[in-house]
Parts: structure tokens; sequence; C-alpha cells
């Protein structure tokens, strides 16, 4: 069989340098986002620099709409070859997906390799994947991404191994049989959905175990990862091994986490760290971690995280909240993080409020507000309950104590006097036991 491995570790010897390309679209009604156009080239150079090249100029075009053939107007495309040869670029990046005929049109004037904005995310995701799971679906992205334009990338699809771009499945191989492609889409499809029944069956044993999961999401580089590890520091099995990586970049983590934390009232609970988001994250790309993102829809709580310092918060807000939607968890329980705010002038944000919390997770500044807000939400379903167990029921005392944090108890003579917040359906279960006033 073809080998349509992916996981080739690329090492970029000599950094290539990348000239970015942006088409401000002038007629309103064609605008996809609300983002501005420097905005998007922002973040644009921010994923070229995530990605291992340099950035080593920018260009942008005003027009009215897409040019089917070559995105810009011919003029520009020559204007970015010459600028391009000026700048000994290596590489011209475009701030939007293109078609394989865009690429090839564009590749044959320019004559260097031309990436869109969704190939440079892939190779990001290529680069950092770490789990099984996470690296089968970055797989089955950039398959789902290169079988539509395989006869139309040109000598982009002939290059192995060349750098940012071409870290995937064998583009040679793919060029002469897409049926390789589609035969290992077929077997990655079936290799996640037996990792997604291990989940699945990790999962109920938690639900039965009645762990409260708390589940964070947000635009990439929001700070999500550094509030995860400054919130596992509350339990008392944590070690600094269990941190999660941290760095001032975008994705500079991808594969989802889970760890243990303990809230104000001693009740364990488990955070799940996902995957960020960015502006025009790639579709096929949403798909392939839908099942990872899914976790999200069994968490009791969300935790929103916004970069406060990013000019951009309302809008990334809005990318995020998007996401959500389309996951069908947008009236779940959330609480808004605003993150960062050791970087911002102290009289210019808000007072917490009942599920928005301004933090600095880096400075542990509002990190106990936001602890006890998480317990505030959590408990807010819960029924605090004055019980008087019979000594001849032990099994239920044992029960209550394995689950919940009691809040106090004595023995009397009538039986075990205890008080403790319990869930609807444990609610239920032991109503009889409760005392009466």
């Amino acid at each position: 069989m073809t080998d349509l491995n992916i996981y080739n570790e690329d090492i970029i010897n000599l950094q290539e340098k990348a000239l970015c390309v942006g088409l401000n679209i002038t007629s309103t009604n064609k605008r996809t986002d609300n983002i501005s156009i420097d905005e998007s080239m922002e973040e644009l150079k921010e994923l070229v620099r995530a990605a291992g090249a340099e950035v080593v100029g920018e260009l942008i075009q005003n027009r009215s709409s897409i040019d089917t053939a070559t995105y810009l107007g011919s003029g520009k495309i020559e204007e970015i070859k010459n600028y391009a040869e000026g700048l000994n670029a290596t590489m011209v990046v475009f701030n939007d997906e293109l078609s394989g005929a865009q690429i090839k049109n564009i590749e044959n004037i320019v004559g260097k390799k031309i990436i869109d904005r969704t190939m440079i995310i892939l190779d990001i995701f290529a680069q950092r994947a770490r789990s099984k799971e996470g690296k089968l679906q970055v797989e089955l992205a950039q398959l789902r991404y290169r079988l539509p334009r395989l006869y139309g990338m040109g000598g982009q699809m002939s290059r192995t191994g060349a750098g940012i771009g071409t870290r995937g499945p064998g583009e040679q191989k793919l060029e002469k049989d897409k049926r390789h492609i589609l035969n290992r889409a077929a077997v990655i499809r079936r290799e996640l959905k037996e990792v997604a029944k291990n989940r699945d069956i990790q999962r109920v044993q938690r639900q039965k175990n009645d762990v409260p999961i708390v589940a964070l999401v947000g635009y990439t580089n929001a700070g999500k990862s550094t509030i995860l590890n400054e919130i596992i520091k509350s339990h008392p099995d944590y070690e600094s091994e269990k941190e999660v990586f941290v760095k001032d970049m975008l994705f500079a983590t991808l594969d989802v986490t889970l760890r243990k934390a303990l809230l104000p009232n001693k009740k364990e609970i488990l955070v799940v760290d996902t995957v960020g988001f960015v502006s025009k994250l790639p579709h096929d790309l949403i798909n392939a971690f839908k099942s990872t993102l899914e976790e999200v829809r069994y968490a009791d709580l969300i935790l929103h995280v916004i970069d406060a310092t990013n000019d951009n918060s309302d809008i990334q807000k809005l990318t995020t909240e998007s996401v959500l939607k389309d996951l069908g968890v947008e009236d779940k329980k959330t609480i808004t993080v605003y993150n960062k705010i050791d970087k911002l002038d102290l009289d210019i944000y808000p007072k917490n409020q009942e599920d928005l919390v301004y933090v600095s997770a880096k400075k542990n500044v509002n990190m106990d507000k936001l602890m006890n807000q998480i317990q505030d939400m959590l408990m807010e379903d819960m029924y605090k309950v004055n019980l008087l167990i019979p000594f001849n029921r032990g099994d239920v005392f044992s029960s209550i104590k394995d689950k919940y944090v009691i809040d106090s108890f004595e023995y009397t003579n009538e039986g075990i006097d205890l008080i403790v917040s319990l869930n609807e359906m444990d609610y239920n279960i032991y109503k009889e036991y409760i005392k009466e006033v």
C-alpha cells in the first residue's frame, strides 16, 4: 500500500521568507467577517511566524470582489512577482483559501511557492499535534484540503518535504492516484471512531463518578493553558509535570488535555483545555476536530477565555461563540474570563460580575475569585439538605461521603445527622432522609 505518512519531521535549516498578501473586499455585501483587513493581516503574519517563517513584506489590494482566476487582479500579481523577488522571498502567503487553479495560475506568474491561509494553519497543526488522535485529525484535514486540488496545484504538489505548506501526505504519490487519498481517509476515519469509542467509555466512567467538568474555550493565545496550569495547583495531587505547554504564540498547544482541580469547598472537578480558534478557521479543520471539541458538550460549565489586551477581543469573542453555536452548546452555563489584566491599567476594566471575571493567570490576580465563581455556578443546581440517616443504612452515608463534600455531620441517638449539597438526581434518591425542621 502506498505510504501516506504525514509525520515526517521536517527541519527548516534555512528559514523561509514570506511575503504576506491580502485582499480587502470593498463591497460590503461580499464581506465574510467583521474583522478589518489590517487586523486580519496581522493575524496572518502571526500565523506565518508560528509556522516557522520570517515575514519580510506585506501587500494588500482593494477590490470589489475576488478574481476567480488569480484571486487578485493580473496587474497586482505581476507586482507581487517583482516585490517578492526584491525581498528575496521564498514564498507568498495569501490571506484566504485559494482554489487549486488559483494556486497554479499565481505560481506560473510569480515563480515562487504559493501558500494560502488554510495551508499555513494546517502546517502549524501538523507540527504541533502530539496525541494519536490529534495527528489523525490533522492528517484527515490535510487530505480533505488536498483532494480537490490535486489537478490544479501544479508544481506545488510535486514538492516533497520542502518546508512550510508541504508537510503532509507524500505529494507525488497523491498526484499519481487520488484513490490512495480516499483509502487513507477511510482508514483514518475508522481509527478515529475507535479513539472516540475509548473516549466515550472514559466519559461514561467520569459521569458515573459525578465529577463536574469545566471546559476552557477561546481564541488561540488568549491564555487558556496558563489558566489551566494555575487552576490545577489547587489539587493535592498536583505536580509541575502535569502542567501543559505554554508559549506566547498562536496554537502553542493543540491536543485536548484533562486535569484534576479542587474547588474552595474541596469538591473535585475536571478541567478540559481545548484547541484555540482563529478567524477563518478552515472548515475541514473544524470538522476534523469536532469529535475532540465535543468534550465541551459534556462539560457542566464553560470558561470562555478572552485576551483583555487584544484590540479585536469583541470580534474574537464572536468567533468563539460562533463555533460554540455550531457545537450546539451556546446555551450552556458560561463564565467569560478576561485574561492578561496585568498588562492593563487597573482602572480601565469593569468589576467582576456573576458570569464575568477579570484575571491575570500569569500573575495569579483574581484567580481566587474565578475559582469561587466556578464553585458558585456549579452549585446553582445543587440542593443543600439536612439528612438524618439511620445507623442501619451506613451504606447510604458511605455513598454520599464518597461522592460529595459533606459540610458537617454528627452521630446522634436517632442516626447520622449531616448537611450536604446534592444534585437533583441524588436529591430525589435520598429525599426520604431529609430531616424535618
